[in-house]
């Protein structure tokens, strides 16, 4: 019974999770004026896969990228005057909005993105 319960629970929960499969655009403010970056989601169940592009840094992969319930979570490797950066970005869906928090970028600051979907 409690196998039952457990594997309801956990069924109910992969339901519960935000779908952002699909284009998203979004824009921060960083050092130097206002930057702008499109991702392009693949999920499945909690995985989450796919690419974006920067106006700064160009395409980049998403790594070990995962959603669970309204929490996304990934990181991509940028490259910056011929060196790499892994940067990790945490965000929160809310709707058709992604408030990212992103960590490594820019010498160590922490940038906040908000992402939108394009639809």
């Amino acid at each position: 019974m409690k196998r039952l319960l457990a594997l309801i629970a956990i069924t109910a929960m992969a339901a519960l999770a935000a779908d952002i499969t699909g284009n998203w655009k979004a824009t921060a403010e960083g050092p130097n004026g206002a930057m702008q970056r499109t991702f392009v989601f693949k999920q499945e169940g909690t995985k989450l896969t796919g690419e974006t592009v920067s106006s700064m840094f160009g395409k980049s992969a998403i790594n070990d990228g995962k959603v669970e319930g309204d929490t996304v979570t990934f990181s991509l490797v940028i490259k910056f005057q011929d060196n790499e950066m892994k940067v990790n970005y945490k965000g929160k869906v809310n709707g058709d909005e992604i408030k990212f928090t992103v960590e490594g970028a820019m010498g160590g600051q922490t940038i906040e993105w908000l992402a939108k979907r394009d639809k």
